[in-house]
């Protein structure tokens, strides 16, 4: 059974999530009070995390900053801040997803599903491109000695585009093999995942053209 770790400050909402999800095969957890919340998730372990980004006291989103400084585990932000720049801002900070509310049941339960599928380990194990190199199972990649570990999403458009062999990948095709499907799923999310992966790219010293974007098509390497 899925653990799914519940950070949300209104009781009634709190309640509501946490019964959506047992009904669908889910054990719900919640934090105890709401300090040291990355510390409370790390040492629960779950599958995934649900996390309102206004909290007392604190942001959601600083929340998600720390704990991906000790854990990869799948953070989707649940909250009323609706403005492209507070998802833009979330994703950022470390976030996988972004839901706004008032959200819909079986739209939250998904977005919860493609998150524990997409952390599934896959058979595989290192790729190599143009100089750079991914381990997919550490998502650590690696260029002229130096190393960086992208996020899983990031990890996970590199390895895809990696795959293509040089051939322009849809946009839609990586939101797909993503979020396995792109119903649910703004197309900035995207642009915001291949900017962060560019950025810790570069950050090796990997050429900012070594992912090329095929205006109307979409990326390639």
């Amino acid at each position: 059974m899925a653990r799914v770790f519940v950070v949300e400050d209104d009781p009634r909402l709190f309640d509501e999530v946490c019964r959506l999800l047992r009904l669908e095969g889910f054990e719900a957890l919640g934090c105890d009070g709401f300090q040291s919340i990355a510390a409370q998730i790390v040492s629960a372990q779950p599958d995934c995390v649900l996390m309102d980004a206004m909290l007392p006291g604190c942001d959601g989103r600083m929340v998600c900053r720390e704990l991906r400084a000790s854990s990869d585990v799948p953070v989707i932000m649940l909250t009323c801040l609706d403005s492209e720049f507070d998802e833009v801002t979330a994703l950022n900070l470390g976030a996988d997803d972004y839901i706004t509310k008032p959200y819909r049941p079986a739209v939250l339960i998904a977005h919860v599903q493609a998150a524990l599928r997409r952390k599934k380990p896959e058979n595989e194990t290192v790729l190599e491109r143009g100089g750079v190199e991914l381990d997919v199972a550490t998502t650590v990649a690696r260029h002229g000695g130096s190393q960086v570990q992208p996020t899983r999403n990031e990890a996970r458009i590199l390895a895809l585009l990696m795959r293509a062999e040089g051939a322009c990948v849809a946009r839609q095709d990586i939101m797909c093999e993503l979020w396995e499907s792109d119903e649910f799923v703004d197309d900035n999310t995207l642009t915001v995942n291949v900017n962060r992966l560019r950025r810790a790219l570069a950050s090796i010293g990997v050429p900012e053209d070594y992912i090329r974007t095929r205006r109307g098509a979409g990326y390639c390497i």
